[in-house]
């Protein structure tokens, strides 16, 4: 009998903390699944992946009952929500279930654990509740509220949760994909993560911004590698490799891609026109004559300059092996994130003529191919500006460019135009927490995103 009373106990613990807990709690237990995407495949535990989708199976009873759903490549979900009228194209929301590591020395300047998901203070604190399990949470929230409800879409809806997005999506989101087609699914527009409201912004001080991307940088990385002599450190070369590779780094750093407006900034500033003040109103109402100097003056600021240029980020360094060994070898990463228009092999080029050195050997992968800019004219936009109004009467609406790269890359073929938009209000300070230190979200924040999906949805799907 007392084993059964403790079983009893447990289940309903288990039930209150799921069915009668408040979404920023809930959000606050799926941060404590440490679905951790580490660059080797081998250090990933995928048994938390199966724990937290166990865990959105019972904390949204609605979306896993009524809805079609199913597990692709073992941890990705695909939820498919199929309207009255099959004559029309769904949409398509996309978010992802893995995060990136917490560096260990850093641990200590975190407000909470990162892992303990921790609600305190009006805010949700931990790892992925900025990037993006505030993603997959409030779609389901959302969903979760339309089902209750009673709503049935007219056209479609679809849901899909890839499970490594941070090492690229090769495993999740392409195999998502990949299931969309066999499904014969095509999307009118879909939303991704990448674009939130902004407070504080260099371009907008004194109103929130509503920042939905329309593109994104492409990802590039190269690697430098630099032979010379080694030998004893007693008898140094004239030049040793480390030296030979910190010159060369030290003259891409001290070279940065020409700043320009790309088609998705151009319709950035354009839309903000009306809601500055002079002389900025005219200096972005007429970027015919301007966009030269405004794209000098966005690149001499660092929160401005990813979206003006081509950036060079200097990430790894390795070489040598013992103090008194001059080593005959040394290694450097440069991360690039590339302006619509530029191309690797453009970029390949224009650093090996300023590198200048044929004992640096230069090579260089890439994460996908440019992705298409997405029209901010047509019906997903419109739709997702006016949600935005509906929930932040006071936010400016723009078309935006996201610096860095999503899994919505992976979709290009399975719709027609991708939107990067998750409805969460930030501060420009905050940014710095997105794979940084004291990740929070504040729990009003939260709340009106998942307003901002659940009418997305309705809106979308009506």
């Amino acid at each position: 009998m007392p084993r059964i009373v403790a079983a009893c106990a447990a289940l309903l613990m288990t039930v209150s903390s799921t069915v009668f807990a408040s979404p920023a709690e809930r959000l606050g237990e799926s941060i404590r699944f440490r679905t951790i995407s580490y660059q080797t495949s081998e250090q990933v535990d995928y048994a938390e992946f199966d724990r937290l989708n166990d865990y959105l199976r019972r904390t949204f009873p609605l979306v896993f009952e009524q809805l079609l759903v199913e597990t692709v490549n073992d941890y990705s979900l695909l939820i498919r929500w199929p309207g009255s009228d099959e004559s029309l194209q769904p949409i398509l929301f996309t978010a992802h279930t893995d995060v990136v590591p917490v560096e260990p020395a850093t641990k200590a300047d975190w407000s909470y654990p990162p892992f303990d998901g921790v609600v305190a203070d009006g805010r949700i604190y931990g790892r992925g509740t900025l990037d993006d399990k505030v993603g997959v949470m409030s779609l389901l929230e959302a969903a979760e509220q339309l089902l209750a409800e009673g709503f049935v879409p007219r056209r479609g809806i679809v849901l899909a949760f890839g499970h490594d997005e941070e090492i690229s999506g090769k495993q999740g989101a392409v195999s998502l994909a990949a299931r969309m087609t066999e499904l014969g699914l095509h999307f009118s527009w879909m939303v991704d993560e990448g674009g939130w409201l902004l407070s504080e912004s260099p371009l907008l001080p004194d109103k929130v911004m509503a920042m939905v991307s329309v593109a994104e940088k492409p990802y590039m990385t190269l690697t430098l590698v630099a032979t010379g002599e080694g030998g004893h450190s007693s008898n140094p070369p004239i030049i040793s490799t480390i030296g030979r590779l910190s010159s060369a780094l030290a003259r891409i750093e001290d070279n940065p891609f020409e700043p320009r407006l790309v088609a998705p900034m151009v319709a950035m500033l354009e839309a903000l026109a009306p809601h500055v003040g002079q002389p900025e109103r005219f200096i972005f109402s007429n970027l015919w004559l301007t966009g030269g100097l405004v794209a000098s003056n966005m690149a001499e600021q660092r929160m401005t300059q990813p979206f003006v240029r081509t950036t060079t980020a200097l990430t790894v360094f390795n070489g040598g092996v013992k103090e008194n060994v001059v080593p005959q070898r040394a290694e450097a990463k440069v991360n690039l994130r590339l302006l619509p228009g530029d191309t690797p092999e453009m970029v390949l080029e224009t650093i090996t003529a300023l590198v200048d050195d044929p004992q640096i050997e230069i090579s260089y992968f890439v994460w996908g191919a440019e992705t298409p800019v997405s029209d901010h004219t047509a019906e997903g936009f419109k739709i997702i500006s006016e949600v935005v109004s509906a929930v932040y009467p006071e936010a400016v609406v723009t078309p935006a460019m996201q610096v860095g790269i999503t899994d919505s890359r992976h979709y290009t073929q399975v719709s027609d135009n991708q939107y990067r938009f998750h409805g969460m209000l930030i501060t420009t300070d905050q940014t710095r927490s997105f794979h940084g230190t004291d990740e929070y979200i504040e729990v009003d924040s939260y709340t009106k995103a998942i307003e901002i999906a659940r009418q997305m949805m309705h809106l979308g799907a009506r």
